[in-house]
């Protein structure tokens, strides 16, 4: 696997200049993997279980196509040192989840968590979720049931389908990371 975009020889102040754009592909004859492709060159990931699909719902497994950016990077201090990136960044702590209730006036939003309120919690027992990238799907505006918690996120060991999120190892994520920036379009589909 080539990793020039990663190492690209475009600087600006000592950092790598953010990518313009990465699209994420299905791979022929499996939907549930993928490519990302940025600058040319590609890294593996896993996709939701229900392929890349346009009608995204809550529930339904699939990764949304269309075209996003990302928002922020939610991290495991814990477990990690701050990674470098262009996009804002937030420490995950024991509190932090994301509401999935079509029925929530949060939903699709990262909440705290108390003992009345349920949600996707962010600090898991595996990796999945040591880096979350953010993105902007179903958020201006939220519509109830379209789906929540699309993430870009670490992959299982298996490379195992997702719930509807993007996800890829920890060097790769970690690459990548040095490259996003909030203007980067993630072109899914």
């Amino acid at each position: 696997m080539k990793r020039a975009f990663l190492s690209s020889t475009y600087k600006k102040a000592g950092h790598e200049r953010p990518l313009v754009a990465v699209r994420v592909r299905a791979a022929a004859g499996n939907p549930r993997r993928g490519w990302l492709v940025a600058d040319g060159h590609a890294i593996p990931v896993a996709l939701g279980r229900g392929g890349i699909l346009a009608n995204k719902r809550e529930g339904d497994g699939g990764s949304p196509r269309g075209v996003f950016h990302p928002r922020r990077l939610w991290w495991r201090a814990d477990r990690h040192p701050q990674p470098r990136t262009h996009l804002s960044v937030r420490r995950i702590t024991p509190e932090d989840a994301w509401c999935e209730d079509p029925d929530d006036r949060h939903y699709n939003r990262p909440v705290r968590l108390a003992r009345a309120r349920s949600g996707d919690r962010l600090m898991r027992g595996d990796h999945l979720y040591d880096f979350i990238v953010e993105i902007d799907h179903n958020t201006r505006p939220r519509i109830a049931g379209r789906g929540s918690a699309v993430f870009l996120h670490l992959a299982r060991d298996n490379f195992g389908p997702t719930a509807g999120c993007v996800s890829m190892t920890k060097s790769s994520m970690l690459h990548l990371l040095r490259r996003l920036g909030p203007k980067t379009k993630i072109i899914i589909g």
